[in-house]
């Protein structure tokens, strides 16, 4: 065991056992048995210090230490994640788990799961032993993100859906979402929380732990807000004394087979917040602006929309480029 004096005087032993690295400090020079010595005395605090906290118990630790903070969809999530860990990783002592196997399970996740699904399996993981076992470093190698160009509505689509919805329980709904509501928030909203034509964002409805429908707080600070809605929309759910009465996923049942029967492109009805955004970007309406009346607490989904808007405009600039190339090839053919 190599013996290290160090520039304050001081000595130092260090050994490396499971993926960590454990140090002791003499004062003086120690012998070799009295180095060997003080590591066991280190290594042994330590092994009992960790000898009873599976990965399962600590799990169940950090799910109920957040509960009162974190939103139910979350705590349900986290639920979810703990039904797909193997039980080689449950039962295992905490603190016996390495960064090997970390690096293994996700490999596991990997073969059968989504680079997101993985990426919120990996982000569970890391919590818990971040927060019980902080010492463990985990340099993980995560599944790259895969870039995809989601469809966004088109005024026609939108139209369309609109029309059909008409005269049904789903036509305030997707009219709320053109306006840059979330499912959860107009699920929890009430003919109370509506001044005028103004309709005032400050809860939602999702699934806790349970798979009950529970009413809390909004997604995000930002997401509370002030909404300007239709104001035949705000006397429309004035009359009837409320907004909408059903179950959250029967609105997504209904958009999907709307647009099976006429034709649309499948987009979920959060695709309409994104719709709503890329018509304020499309009339140079600002960033911020935008974000504030989405609810948005980062431009991560405004980036996403104002590319997709940017792609949109780039190919009809690219087709007009080439219809005027096309043009100038033709007449020239007709010159010579």
């Amino acid at each position: 065991m190599k013996i290290e004096k160090l520039p304050s005087g001081s000595y130092r032993i260090r050994k490396t056992y499971k993926g960590q690295t454990y140090t002791v400090i003499f004062d003086s020079k120690p012998t070799q048995k009295e180095a060997m010595l003080a590591m066991a005395d280190e290594l042994k605090k330590v092994q009992t210090k960790h000898e009873s906290m599976t990965f399962r118990a600590a799990a169940e630790k950090y799910m109920e230490s957040k509960k009162n903070v974190l939103s139910p969809s979350t705590i349900r999530g986290y639920a979810t994640i703990m039904k797909q860990i193997p039980e080689s990783i449950l039962s295992k002592n905490l603190y016996d788990i390495t960064a090997l196997d970390v690096q293994k399970e996700i490999n596991r996740m990997a073969e059968r799961c989504s680079p997101k699904s993985v990426r919120n399996h990996h982000g569970f993981l890391s919590a818990v032993l971040g927060a019980f076992y902080p010492d463990l470093k985990l340099t993980t190698t995560l599944p790259q993100k895969v870039k995809s160009e989601p469809y966004i509505p088109s005024d026609d689509d939108v139209r369309r859906i609109l029309e059909h919805a008409k005269g049904t329980e789903y036509e305030i709904p997707i009219i709320l979402a053109c306006h840059g509501l979330r499912r959860s928030e107009i699920c929890a909203l009430s003919p109370e929380d509506i001044d005028g034509d103004v309709a005032y964002i400050t809860k939602a409805m999702v699934q806790d732990e349970n798979f009950d429908w529970v009413i809390k707080t909004t997604k995000t600070t930002a997401s509370t807000r002030e909404v300007v809605i239709p104001e035949e929309t705000a006397a429309q759910i004035r009359q009837r004394g409320y907004v909408y009465n059903g179950y959250p996923g029967e609105i997504t049942k209904f958009l999907y087979s709307a647009e099976k029967k006429l034709g649309i492109p499948h987009f979920s009805i959060h695709k309409l917040r994104h719709y709503f955004a890329s018509k304020l970007s499309s009339i140079n309406v600002p960033e911020a602006d935008i974000m504030r009346m989405g609810g948005w607490e980062t431009d991560h989904v405004m980036k996403s929309v104002y590319r997709h808007s940017m792609n949109a405009k780039n190919k009809d600039a690219q087709r007009k480029i080439s219809g005027k190339l096309t043009d100038a090839i033709m007449e020239k053919e007709i010159l010579s």
